[in-house]
Order: structure tokens, then C-alpha cells, then sequence
């Protein structure tokens, strides 16, 4: 079995804190660099995949239009609302959200909660259920293909390598966000799961444990 992870191209976003007081989160389009961005990962994602394949996208207007600029023939693509972002709240005000972003720097990404939103373990405690389901459905059938791209964002993909590899907190806190249109590829050929190529990390984990 092969898990492809995409991060989406750059968005509106990204260059502008402020358009997330106008514009809802899960609106917010590419920008014309992320649509370039999105272009360019298309041979590399075509060059992982070998046969059928189903892709798993965040609903999310930049998942759906980075996995559309892929020019992929999936066997079947479904939205899946549990690899959306971590939910900051509606239409956030930029006072507040810098002061939250200082706060969760200081308690710790994975278990503060915002107050109009989730914490890190929320959006881990959601991946875990799409992974369980994922297995579920490639076991049970046998018509869904072994290949699978999720099209995902920066923390929702770190969190996912953390339920099927197990890694501690302490290590999830100190990986960094893959860059745009990042690739990261999961297989297991029987024996258990292998990641490609590890994450940057900022600090070493406090607890002294590793990725690979």
C-alpha cells in the first residue's frame, strides 16, 4: 500500500493574514504563484503513481483546486472534511489570532485549544479515524486501489505520519510545516510503514526521539 501526501499550493492566505477576516478559511482561493506551484508537482505526483489510484482531498477551496491542477485520472475522489485545517474559527480577527498564535507557541501546538476552534489533538484524534476507515475500506474492498494521494495541509499531514508511525508529542512539536505542494510518500510493503523523506524540524525532539 502507498500514501501519497500533498500539501496544497500557496493561498491567498498565505500572503495575506488579512483575508481571513473576509473570506471564510475553507474559501480562500490559490494565489497565481500557488497555481504555478500546483502545475509544477504534477509529474512528480503522476511519476508516484503506478496503476490505480484513489485520492482522499480536504474540502477546502486550495486542496480542491491543487488536486485539479494535478490533472489526475482517479479511480475515485472523494472530499474528506477530516483532512481539512486545524479550524481557527470564523472570519478571524487579527488582534486576537496573533495573540492565540503567541499563547498556543507557549502551551504547546498539539494540545491547546483555540477558543473558536480546535486544538492539534483534535485534528490528530480526526486523522486517526480516517486512517482506521481508510484500512478498513482497502481490506474490505478489494476493488479499491493500493495507491493512495491525500491532498492535505502542513499540520493536518504531520499529524497523519504521527498516528501511523507513533511518534511522541514532544516530536510532533518539533517538525516543521512542508512547503507548498511538498510531497511526502508512505509505503508498506507487509512489514510495516516507510516515509521517504522526513520532515524538517526546527529543534530536536525534547524527549531525544527520531522520525526515522
Amino acid at each position: 500500500m502507498r500514501i501519497i501526501l500533498l500539501r496544497h499550493a500557496e493561498s491567498l492566505g498565505n500572503i495575506d493574514e488579512l483575508a481571513y477576516t473576509r473570506t471564510p478559511d475553507h474559501a480562500l482561493p490559490l494565489t497565481v504563484r500557488g497555481e504555478t506551484q500546483a502545475m509544477a508537482a504534477r509529474p512528480l505526483v503522476h511519476g508516484l503513481v503506478d496503476g490505480p489510484l484513489a485520492a482522499y482531498v480536504s474540502p477546502y477551496v486550495r486542496a480542491q483546486r491543487t488536486y485539479g491542477l494535478l490533472d489526475l485520472s482517479a479511480e475515485r475522489v472523494v472530499p474528506e472534511p477530516r483532512l481539512r485545517e486545524q479550524d481557527w474559527g470564523n472570519l478571524q480577527d487579527p488582534v486576537e489570532q496573533e495573540l492565540e498564535k503567541q499563547r498556543r507557541n507557549d502551551y504547546g501546538h498539539f494540545f491547546y485549544r483555540l477558543p473558536h476552534g480546535e486544538s492539534g489533538a483534535d485534528v490528530d484524534d480526526r486523522v486517526a479515524s480516517f486512517l482506521s476507515e481508510l484500512e478498513l475500506r482497502i481490506a474490505k474492498d478489494p476493488a479499491h486501489p493500493d495507491t493512495v494521494l491525500v491532498v492535505s495541509h502542513g499540520l493536518t499531514m504531520r499529524l497523519l505520519c504521527r498516528r501511523v508511525f507513533a511518534w511522541s508529542i514532544d516530536l510532533f512539536e518539533s517538525l516543521s510545516n512542508p512547503e507548498h505542494c511538498a510531497i511526502r510518500v508512505l509505503d508498506n510493503d507487509g512489514t510495516g510503514w516507510r516515509l521517504n523523506e522526513p520532515f524538517a524540524q526546527w529543534r530536536d525532539s525534547p524527549d531525544g526521539t527520531k522520525q526515522l
